[in-house]
């Protein structure tokens, strides 16, 4: 009779992949290091295949290894969204959701739908984790996430996704700058390099120059900021101007700071807010119904 890998062994297998040590891999499959380095073992026995190449202080996975890493991820996410179909199946909105969403929505958003979730389904467990799009997309194709937010437009390869909102952009600046400025101004009246804006690890910049059709980049400071709140505060210290969401506005990012927010050239540039999940998922309906309550909370205040 043909012997088949366990999903345990492909488990061990990834999280070595992933973790670059025996340790650490044991430590996140919740076993001893003996215990994932036998079911590697075995699994390379039965496969009649070297996996990986071991020496007394370091690992690498061989080619094939490699191969068989990927495909495992393949199985181990199928495996999680066929448990899910019998785990579901007492109504949509029940169980957990791992939800993924990225550093430029997550502090506006999540905790609005954290409170309108848990009024209306008691029953469903949000489990929130925040990344940038690279890194979200990625956990997501290996099954540790569930759902994402994203800003788009975005690569998402094969999974499936759905708009839920539109967060316009507008220009922030002091005030004082601002009365300096014609109505409606042109980026020709800014300074050179007077435009802050977040990583390049962060799609909003891109998202944000695209939208805003900014096309002359001696604009923009060569100065990068990690978070809304830091362009926030560079731009309160009164050394430019930089691009924002109507989500961090209506959230109070400007709170407490001279600023204003002022409407940019041209018809009105914006982001596109969506859902993104796997195509093998059996929960869309209970995705959709997330959906259905996120619409309202992105929709700019009046």
């Amino acid at each position: 009779m043909q012997r088949w890998p366990s999903l345990k062994q492909l488990q061990y297998l990834v999280a070595l992949d992933e973790h670059k040590n025996f340790n650490r891999a044991a430590k996140a499959c919740h076993v001893s290091q003996s215990t994932l380095s036998t079911g590697i073992q075995t699994l390379e026995d039965m496969m009649d295949l070297q996996l990986v190449e071991r020496d007394h202080k370091s690992f690498i996975m061989t080619p094939v290894g490699m191969e068989i890493v990927e495909r495992a991820r393949n199985l181990l996410s199928d495996a999680r969204d066929l448990m899910e179909l019998g785990q579901h199946q007492g109504g949509v909105m029940h169980g957990t959701v791992r939800l993924g969403c990225i550093p430029t929505i997550a502090p506006f958003l999540l905790s609005k739908l954290l409170q309108v979730c848990g009024k209306s389904y008691p029953e469903l467990e949000l489990l929130l984790r925040e990344d940038t799009t690279t890194n979200l997309l990625k956990q997501l194709e290996q099954g540790q996430l569930d759902l994402l937010i994203l800003a788009l437009p975005v690569e998402i390869g094969g999974f499936h996704c759905k708009t839920v909102g539109q967060d316009p952009f507008h220009m922030v600046m002091p005030a004082s700058m601002a009365a300096a400025l014609h109505t409606p101004f042109d980026y020709k009246e800014l300074p050179n390099q007077s435009i802050f804006l977040l990583e390049r690890e962060h799609c909003l910049t891109e998202h944000a120059v695209s939208a805003c059709r900014l096309q002359d980049k001696s604009k923009i400071n060569p100065f990068a900021a990690t978070s809304l709140h830091t362009l926030v505060q560079m731009v309160g210290a009164g050394l430019g101007t930089t691009f924002l969401p109507q989500m961090a506005i209506d959230a109070g990012i400007l709170d407490n700071t001279d600023l204003v927010a002022i409407p940019l050239p041209g018809e009105t540039p914006y982001r596109e807010i969506g859902l993104v999940w796997r195509p093998s998922t059996t929960r869309v309906q209970t995705f959709y119904k997330l959906a259905e309550l996120l619409t309202p909370l992105i929709e700019p205040k009046a």
